[in-house]
């Protein structure tokens, strides 16, 4: 207990100073979720507060950060309209956290482990890009909202493009100079010149660039009122003022629906959706941790359930572990769960005292934030560094790039899987069975596990030996023949004296199907002679 005290003591300056960043980034975003799934503003900040204050302290993750999820907008914004109303919706995610408690009982979370990491790196690259397109009218002042800007572009893709030109067309001074400057604080800060300074370092640059929009804004407002940034160009945030009326905006759900059974369609289908997005994010973060520590996900997908358990309780909306502001995180310097813990404790003191003076942040500042995070997420050495890695590597990360683009995150993901899938069983299939000659002799190995799928190549192999000549068949490596296998090969047998080909089988025996014996521990040795 007291290494532990010790080792979060260690590194407090740097989480406290990398949740400032996660709340400024999270804040719009909760409010622009709840906006874009139908539901009372107040639900995403609530879900907000909840994954950082609760969801950080159960979870087994150091670095990710749980909140609302744009990836689940759709889906929310459905059942709300299924069930007639919210109330009733939060009876169903009450039920969908519990689900995701079973889950992790069972542990349905080795299922992250089955994700190759070209599809992980392909999805922080793609949520990269989704980043800098959406962030951009924010950036130059084109749009009016932040509904959703961290959700995927399914059939929105072709607007999003369009929206990210037109934006470049449309540009308002005031916000795009913000936006500019505050990306060339961030750039600076990074520096090797402020790196030299322990003082500048301890300043995080995203906070410096949050002072710069603000008070420039203040300055234009009263000297230069046509670069001032509009009023829908800043954070919104509802203003409580005290702690009676945070308490009068909680929802409790409403169980006169316990015999709707749509609640519990509703539910299972939020468990297992929320259930497989955090397990993504999670993966990907793990990728991103500087330490490279490894997230225990059974207990994520039990601290999730928690979460959402609670969200559905208090009136808030569905949680999961999010990689936009993981990401915003891991860039910000988090080392440890306290830098989510302070975002959510940050979140409740400003809904309750200080949503005034937040809302003078212009969005432009926010989306230079998460245009830097995004260029991390996206730079281009990463698809040179996975081009380099060959085409078994390159191809499923550049499906799954543009799959997530043009589709969401887990049809994006799946077929990136199934990319990845088809590439590994191509490799497995040229690598089960070499053919080598030298002159008349031939040797035909058999490597690790040969299942039915090799059988057209081994059958191939099989009629490119010419009459007259020596075979070797060696199993001797082999882990596992495949029935299908064996009999292909008996057949052979018996069809080779008629081409005068002498066969010699090493370290397998046909009389066991599915099994290969090694030969040093069987050395059978079957010769089948051609006629004299």
């Amino acid at each position: 207990m007291k290494m532990q005290l010790n080792y979060y003591l260690k590194h407090l300056r740097q989480d406290f100073s990398a949740s400032i960043v996660v709340f400024l980034v999270a804040l719009p975003l909760c409010l622009g979720v709840a906006l874009a799934s139908g539901a009372p503003l107040f639900a995403g900040v609530i879900a907000g507060m909840l994954g950082g204050i609760v969801v950080s302290w159960c979870s087994g993750s150091q670095l990710s950060v749980s909140g609302p999820a744009a990836g689940l907008t759709v889906i929310v914004f459905n059942a709300i309209e299924t069930l007639g109303n919210f109330k009733a919706f939060l009876l169903s995610l009450m039920f969908a956290g519990i689900f995701q408690i079973l889950f992790g009982f069972v542990r349905a979370g080795m299922i992250a482990a089955f994700f190759p990491t070209a599809v992980i790196k392909g999805m922080l690259a793609a949520i990269g890009m989704i980043l800098i397109i959406k962030q951009t009218p924010h950036a130059t002042g084109y749009d009016e909202g932040y509904a959703a800007d961290e959700s995927y572009m399914p059939d929105t893709a072709g607007s999003s493009f369009i929206e990210f030109t037109h934006s470049l067309h449309g540009i308002s001074p005031g916000a795009t100079l913000v936006a500019c400057v505050a990306l060339l604080i961030l750039i600076f800060w990074e520096s090797a010149f402020i790196k030299r300074f322990n003082v500048l370092r301890m300043i995080p640059g995203p906070l410096l660039a949050v002072i710069w929009g603000v008070s420039f804004n203040a300055w234009a407002l009263a000297s230069a009122p046509e670069w001032s940034i509009g009023v829908k160009y800043l954070v919104s945030l509802p203003e409580l003022g005290s702690t009676s009326n945070f308490v009068n905006q909680l929802r409790l759900p409403d169980f006169s629906y316990l015999g709707n059974p749509k609640i519990y369609s509703i539910a299972l289908t939020l468990a297992i959706i929320a259930s497989l997005e955090t397990l993504l994010s999670v993966e990907a973060v793990d990728k991103l941790d500087p330490h490279k520590r490894v997230s225990p996900t059974n207990r994520e997908l039990k601290a999730q359930g928690l979460g959402n358990l609670l969200s559905g309780l208090m009136g808030g909306l569905p949680i999961t572990a999010v990689i936009v502001r993981s990401s915003a995180n891991i860039n910000a310097g988090g080392q440890t769960r306290l830098s989510c813990f302070f975002h959510g404790v940050l979140l409740l003191i400003s809904v309750l005292f200080f949503a005034h003076f937040l809302n003078m942040i212009p969005l432009a500042c926010l989306a230079a934030i998460l245009l830097q995070t995004g260029y991390k997420l996206a730079k281009p050495a990463m698809f040179f560094e996975f081009y380099k890695k060959g085409l078994n590597q390159f191809v499923p990360f550049v499906i799954t790039v543009f799959s997530i683009l043009f589709t969401d995150l887990l049809e994006g993901i799946a077929i990136g899987m199934v990319c990845g899938i088809f590439f590994v069983l191509r490799a497995n299939f040229h690598a089960a069975i070499t053919l080598t000659q030298h002159g008349s002799n031939y040797l035909l190995r058999l490597h690790k596990d040969v299942s039915f799928l090799n059988k057209a190549l081994l059958r191939n192999y099989l009629g490119s030996i010419a009459d007259d000549s020596e075979l070797i068949i060696d199993g001797g490596k082999a882990l596992f023949i495949d029935h299908d296998i064996l009999e292909t090969i008996d057949d052979f047998l018996q069809a080779a004296p008629d081409r005068n080909i002498d066969v010699e089988l090493h370290g397998f025996s046909l009389e066991s199907p599915g099994i290969a014996y090694q030969e040093a521990i069987t050395p059978k040795l079957m010769r089948v002679a051609s006629p004299a």
